[in-house]
């Protein structure tokens, strides 16, 4: 029997892992999927999945950013309550035998649920190696994305918040370190780019902080020190992250006061 649940998913060229994250949500009433350009086997996997019994609906629209692309996902969804997952994300066991719990409460408008990262070289962290809880499954109508959110977006929740107790969502996207410093280099631009349309000015002293913190945080709160190395590696570069941010902040405003102009070479005699 199906649950009163819409999971949206937004998309692109994920022929690798749509297939896992579609199964794992065969207790949802509806399966929305937004595809912004693919040009793998996507949409073809999905059409199979739909053939086989799945209620998906697929939708192609062009990119907005990941706010505004997921509140239009949002918009499509028909069902009492409704599910922000990733193509690269699954459902767990513990957290699928929980959701009828979940979803029936009269009074919680979203519940936090938690993620277990498959790590290069390691696997799936245990159980206590969890990451921070974000607001996931929630009410329709009672949250909303804001648009201007380009990486980073996080749900708006009218109402009461709690966290899901039981289970989470598993994170498999295995890659290795060359490409991941590729993706916190995209997603440093875009949340430095997204503070400064905030009006945020640039805190350069954040640069000798904050990636220890986030390094920190990652490696002892969240519990990466029990995945050896790679857990290491994997907090480090969440480290990077921070620092890239903040620099491209400071560089953002500091081009700006100096712009590069090349002088005249005959006015440099000190070289």
């Amino acid at each position: 029997m199906s649950l009163p649940l819409s999971a949206f998913i937004i998309c692109q060229d994920e022929e690798r892992y749509i297939e896992a994250c579609i199964r794992s949500l065969h207790m949802c009433a509806e399966i929305v999927v937004v595809d912004s350009g693919s040009k793998d086997r996507t949409l073809a996997i999905l059409e199979e999945m739909k053939a086989e019994g799945f209620p998906l609906r697929v939708l192609q629209e062009t990119w907005r950013g990941y706010g505004g692309q997921k509140q239009f996902a949002l918009e499509q969804c028909t069902q009492a309550w409704c599910l922000s997952i990733d193509s690269d994300e699954r459902i767990s066991l513990r957290l699928a035998a929980d959701l009828p719990r979940l979803i029936a409460s009269e009074t919680v408008m979203a519940w936090r649920i938690t993620r277990y990262a498959y790590l290069d070289g390691f696997g799936y962290v245990p159980p206590q190696a969890k990451e921070r809880f974000n607001a996931r499954i929630f009410r329709n109508g009672r949250a909303h994305f804001d648009p201007a959110d380009k990486v980073h977006e996080g749900l708006r929740v009218d109402g009461k918040i709690e966290k899901a107790p039981d289970g989470g969502l598993l994170h498999f996207r295995p890659i290795r370190l060359r490409e991941q410093i590729l993706k916190e280099n995209k997603y440093s631009s875009l949340k430095a780019e997204m503070k400064a349309d905030q009006g945020k000015p640039a805190q350069p002293v954040k640069m000798l902080f904050t990636p220890w913190v986030y390094l920190f945080r990652l490696y002892f709160h969240n519990g990466l020190w029990r995945c050896g190395w790679a857990g290491f590696i994997t907090a480090a570069t969440g480290g990077i992250y921070a620092f890239l941010t903040e620099a491209k902040r400071w560089e953002h405003e500091a081009v700006e006061r100096v712009p590069a102009v090349e002088p005249d070479f005959r006015g440099l005699g000190k070289y």
